[in-house]
C-alpha cells in the first residue's frame, strides 16, 4: 500500500512537470508582422516601364520636420524600395532624395511625400504580439518649385502584406 501511495504520488508530480511546461515564445522567422510600405519607381513617359532613381536616400520627418533615418535603408540606385509607416501615427511624411552626394547632404532635388491612413493592430500570436495593418492608404505630393517626381499613384489602399507595390512613383 505504501509503494502504492509513493507511486501515485510521483505519477501525479511528473504530470503536474509536463502540464506547467509551454512551447518556447519564438516568433518564427515566417510569421507576418507590420509589413513596410513598397514603392516602385516607373518612368512618367512610358508607365509600364520601371525607371531606377540614381543615388536616392529616403527618410522620415517626424512631427517637427526634423530627419528621422531608417536603419535599414542606404543610398542607393533602385526602381523600388520599401520603408516604414509610423504605426503610432497615422501620418507618416516621406522624404525622397535622388541624386544625392554623401560628401555634401544639400545636393541633389528632396521630394516630400506625406501618407495618411487609419491603424488597425492585429493579434498575430503571444510570442510575436501585435502587427499593425494600414487601411485607407492615401499618399500626396508636397508640391516644390523643383520636384522630380510627376505624379503618386496608389495601387492598394490596404497595407497589410509585403507581396507586391503599394504606390507607384512616376519621373
Amino acid at each position: 500500500m505504501k509503494y502504492l501511495k509513493i507511486t501515485t504520488f510521483l505519477f501525479f508530480l511528473i504530470a503536474l512537470l509536463f502540464i506547467s511546461c509551454e512551447k518556447d515564445d519564438i516568433c518564427g522567422e515566417g510569421t507576418p508582422t507590420t509589413p513596410q510600405l513598397i514603392v516602385r519607381f516607373y518612368d512618367a513617359n512610358a508607365p509600364e516601364e520601371t525607371k531606377p532613381v540614381t543615388d536616392m536616400l529616403v527618410y522620415g520627418l517626424n512631427d517637427l520636420s526634423e530627419t528621422v533615418f531608417f536603419n535599414s535603408i542606404a543610398l542607393s540606385t533602385t526602381d523600388s524600395i520599401t520603408v516604414p509607416l509610423r504605426t503610432g501615427s497615422d501620418v507618416t511624411r516621406l522624404v525622397f532624395h535622388k541624386d544625392l552626394d554623401t560628401s555634401d547632404f544639400q545636393t541633389g532635388n528632396l521630394d516630400v511625400i506625406a501618407t495618411n491612413y487609419e491603424r488597425e493592430d492585429v493579434y498575430v500570436s503571444r510570442a510575436c504580439g501585435f502587427k499593425t495593418i494600414f487601411n485607407n492608404f492615401q499618399a500626396n505630393l508636397e508640391i516644390d518649385p523643383n520636384n522630380w517626381i510627376v505624379s503618386v499613384e496608389i495601387v492598394v489602399t490596404t497595407v497589410e502584406n509585403q507581396t507586391s507595390a503599394h504606390v507607384k512613383i512616376y519621373h
